[in-house]
């Protein structure tokens, strides 16, 4: 029997419940089913194999999809309950998987740090030692794992990038911070890498402070975010500074020459009205 060709006769209600009674047809073809909620459903039966777990994983799927949806709003710690600014974004199926994914690169970087360093200590022991094989995703993308890493990032939303962090556990926070941190120090996406680094800072910051391995990253992370945020601001203001420049350029030259056209416009008439005086 296919739960899903259902063909419903008597409905009073929406919701749902116990089923009461059932009778199968002569030819065995068709179930009629009563319940709680004063239904009587007709079910048809389909040749079409019935795979019990799919069924189960498909109803446990959409049942945590609504349970996404219908939820709370999130709770930032450290946040006021009647600030008027809210975060735009809301936890749905596509925060969870833009958060899988994030941490699945987290993991491509774990395991090539992890090589490295093997690597490294057999450099010491044997020189002639070979280079670990890189990650297949690494290789056909041709990134780092840290720029693997924060090309994932930057496919999520920019509304769905704060609530994808916020699902993430603290251990994958830390290493995030330390992606941040060489990003900023090669300067590589600024405005992204300091939105994620303010972000988790302030979220997570009891954890953060509490953890010892985290100080020389934020010591780092200070100092770059300092010098990589007033290089942007001084590009952002020279930048300006030349607009205004071209902008003023533009109407001195615009005044110029309509003053120039309508001064030939003058003369034309004039030698018009010179040349009308001769004639008469």
């Amino acid at each position: 029997w296919y739960q899903r060709r259902v063909r419903e006769a008597v409905v009073s209600t929406q919701s749902t419940g116990e089923v009461w009674c059932v009778d199968v047809s002569g030819s065995g073809d068709f179930v009629a089913t009563s319940s709680h909620d004063k239904s009587i459903r007709v079910w048809e039966r389909s040749d079409e194999p019935l795979v019990l777990e799919d069924e189960r994983e498909t109803a446990r799927e959409l049942q945590y999809e609504q349970s996404l949806v219908s939820a709370q709003e999130t709770i930032i710690p450290g946040e006021a309950a009647e600030n008027e600014a809210e975060s735009a974004g809301k936890k749905s199926m596509d925060t969870v998987r833009a958060a899988e994914r994030i941490m699945e690169a987290i993991e491509v970087y774990r395991e090539e740090g992890a090589k490295e360093r093997d690597y490294e200590e057999a450099l010491t022991a044997d020189k002639t030692a070979p280079p670990p094989d890189k990650n297949i995703i690494l290789s056909t993308l041709n990134l780092t794992p840290t720029d693997y890493v924060l090309d994932v990032m930057k496919k999520v939303r920019p509304s769905e990038l704060e609530e994808s962090l916020l699902v993430l556990p603290f251990h994958y926070i830390c290493d995030i911070l330390t992606i941040l941190n060489e990003c900023l120090l090669n300067k590589k996406s600024v405005e992204l890498c300091c939105k994620c680094t303010f972000f988790l800072l302030r979220v997570h910051h009891n954890q953060i402070v509490a953890n010892k391995a985290l100080i020389g990253v934020i010591e780092s992370l200070n100092r770059s975010t300092r010098e990589v945020v007033k290089e942007v601001k001084d590009v952002i203001g020279f930048n300006l500074a030349a607009l205004k420049f071209l902008q003023l350029d533009h109407q001195d030259n615009s005044e110029s020459f309509f003053k120039d056209f309508t001064g030939k416009v003058k003369d034309v008439r004039r030698k018009k009205r010179a040349v009308l005086k001769t004639v008469s």
